[in-house]
């Protein structure tokens, strides 16, 4: 009995050992935003480059969990749009995004880098990322969040938004193993977020007057930018609406390049035992 026990557990222990790895790697690609700032989705006008490090540990030949740090920027403006009365309101912003998030994958056809090579893979996990909108005026970048262009803290109106928020992230990806040791990838992402100010803009503008007494010119110059489109004195429009109260989306996409440094295989794609 005890004979038929360890030749049971040493014929099992290549599946257990080939069955694990770790893997380090790079993402280069774009990032880009969807909110009250793009129609009716993605401004292919304000797309930016993006990068960052992962880490990815494959349990298996199905199921990996990487967890990654991301940067990249995004950016909206109402010049961008089809109808006058979008120009017309004629707000902008950008904001750096820096992301870590934890994500699952599930790869559809199996994948390893000896005798599964290649496989599409779906994924998605939780992610948590800092964000700060800023817009110019006359010149200078100024950050949206302390001014309170909506009134945000002001009596009445809505609270202070957090500039650091929760996203889940998800999508599709195809990558190839090049060799035992590098595997290269593309995939396409989009972040569901938890706010609706990565743009600064939500819900209804401030009484004019009132925000210049609370919080100074540049914050109500900033709020309504309507009479700087036309040329004209400031417009004020209280209570009309300045956004949607949809939450705000962005997206990672692009390339991914992973190198296996701590490989728990013993065998090779070629035929032949790499491990000793």
């Amino acid at each position: 009995m005890k004979n038929i026990l360890l030749i049971t557990l040493l014929a099992l222990t290549p599946v257990f050992a080939s069955a694990q790895y770790l893997e380090g790697g790079i993402f280069l690609g774009t990032s880009a935003y969807a909110g009250d700032l793009t129609e009716p989705s993605i401004d292919f006008k304000e797309v930016h480059l993006a990068g960052g490090v992962l880490l990815r540990y494959n349990i298996n030949d199905w199921v990996g969990v990487r967890g990654a740090f991301t940067y990249g920027q995004i950016s909206g403006k109402d010049a961008n749009a089809s109808t006058d009365s979008r120009r017309s309101r004629n707000l902008s912003f950008r904001s750096d995004i820096y992301e870590f998030s934890i994500i699952p994958e599930f790869n559809i056809l199996g994948f390893n880098p000896y005798d599964k090579y290649y496989s599409p893979y779906v994924f998605v996990g939780l992610g948590i990322f800092n964000f700060n909108p800023e817009a110019e005026l006359n010149g200078q970048w100024y950050d949206l969040q302390p001014l309170g262009t909506e009134g945000q803290g002001l009596p009445g109106r809505p609270s202070q938004y957090n500039l650091t928020q929760l996203a889940i992230p998800f999508g599709v990806g195809f990558k190839y193993a090049i060799d035992e040791y590098w595997t290269v990838g593309i995939e396409f992402t989009s972040r569901y977020t938890m706010t609706d100010y990565l743009d600064d803009v939500s819900t209804t503008y401030m009484d004019r007057d009132e925000l210049l007494q609370a919080r100074g010119e540049i914050a109500a110059n900033l709020g309504n930018r309507t009479g700087e489109y036309f040329g004209t004195e400031p417009v004020n429009t209280p209570n009309v609406d300045r956004g949607n109260e949809n939450v705000d989306w962005y997206s990672w996409s692009g390339f991914i390049i992973t190198y296996n440094f701590m490989d728990g295989f013993g065998g090779s794609r070629y035929g032949c035992p790499t491990n000793f």
